[in-house]
């Protein structure tokens, strides 16, 4: 049992270790697969939402829950890097739809599982009470630090706004 004084500390410390390991894995990912964690999660969420009738940045924007403006300064730089391509709708102009190039199914088919996805499985293992239990307990942490007017999309990312 950590001693009454240690105990405030130890959870700095416990939110610190987060923060380290969400920032390393970023990093790792940006070095061994030329990938921000954005965009990994946005050439997924382009994979899961294409049924053939054409996927737009509001589409996947509401599947990762960024802004389509965020969405779409990502989709630019998957573009520039050949993964996706934008093609105008035929049938309705305004409508622009994003699909995946070769180099972009190549590149899916080889993406390393995302931390986030790697950690709600060891979630949805712990019983549900648990569960609760972690989830009241983060509510009260980010209360006490003021953060609970912050935005946050559910993407383990470092610092203070998405990397596109």
């Amino acid at each position: 049992m950590i001693p009454e004084d240690d105990v405030a500390q130890e959870i700095l410390r416990s939110i610190r270790q987060l923060v380290r390991r969400i920032a390393i894995h970023s990093k790792s990912l940006l070095r061994d697969v030329g990938l921000t964690v954005p965009q990994m999660v946005c050439l997924r969420a382009i994979v899961a939402l294409d049924g053939g009738g054409g996927v737009t940045v509001v589409d996947v924007s509401e599947r990762v829950q960024l802004s389509p403006a965020t969405v779409s300064r990502i989709v630019d730089r998957l573009a520039a890097s050949g993964l996706v391509i934008r093609e105008r709708s035929t049938t309705d102009r305004r409508k622009v739809g994003i699909t995946l190039t070769p180099a972009g199914v190549d590149r899916v088919s080889t993406l390393p599982t995302p931390l986030q996805e790697t950690f709600l499985r060891g979630l949805e293992a712990l019983p549900r009470e648990e569960r609760q239990r972690l989830l009241d307990s983060l509510r009260h942490i980010v209360s006490l630090m003021s953060a609970g007017e912050l935005d946050a999309a559910p993407i383990l990312t470092p610092g203070s706004r998405v990397k596109q």
